[in-house]
């Protein structure tokens, strides 16, 4: 090849190489955005958004197909408990958060993810809330992914009719392991009806601000 052949070349790699950077800076860019505007809810007067009596929410259509995510990280849909079957039924992969089964007297929270990142931590996912069997939540009004802004920590059972749960709050600049703050938001498991709700009653900063 000549010398020119050498540099023509050379430019169209740099060129290729430029398209890609910023083709991952954007996904990026929107990623994070989506991320954000997904986490909007803990910034503004928490309104309850499950309804009485509502079905559990199907899973988004994502573009890896569930037999290849679940081989690729080795994962199995749990489905001992009605709430698990239920959840993988509706085409999430049923998962323990933090591998901890939270049930307490007749509630139980169950994990339902619809992807996962090269880590295989959870992507699209949410909580999902049941009493005496029946569903009666999410914890989160939008899906969410684990290390952006608006994912959820550690959920505690405090009493048979309320719960919390932490979310954490990125900033410009937060490394991925570390968001600048965390949130709890405190629920209760409204029986009135007949058929359980889960309603928001409080949030507050626990950490940074």
């Amino acid at each position: 090849m000549e010398n020119g052949q050498f540099k023509h070349a050379g430019w169209k790699t740099r060129q290729i190489v430029a398209a890609a950077f910023g083709l991952a800076t954007l996904l990026i860019v929107r990623t994070t955005a989506q991320a954000k505007d997904g986490a909007n809810w803990l910034d503004r007067p928490l309104v309850g958004w499950n309804k009485p009596g509502a079905a559990l929410p199907q899973a988004p259509v994502v573009t890896e197909r569930r037999e290849t995510l679940e081989k690729r990280c080795q994962l199995t849909s749990r489905r001992s408990t009605g709430a698990e079957r239920a959840v993988d039924a509706a085409g999430w992969i049923a998962f323990l958060n933090y591998d901890q089964p939270l049930v307490r007297e007749d509630m139980e929270i169950v994990g339902g993810m619809s992807a996962a990142d090269g880590m295989c931590r959870p992507e699209g996912y949410n909580l999902f809330v049941f009493v005496g069997g029946r569903f009666a939540g999410v914890l989160s009004p939008a899906v969410m992914t684990s290390r952006l802004d608006g994912s959820s920590g550690a959920v505690r059972m405090l009493s048979p009719d309320r719960l919390s749960a932490e979310f954490a709050r990125y900033k410009e600049g937060d490394a991925l392991c570390c968001p600048s703050s965390r949130v709890s938001v405190r629920y209760r498991i409204d029986r009135a009806s007949g058929r359980p709700v889960v309603e928001p009653i409080e949030i507050r900063t626990t950490r940074g601000g």
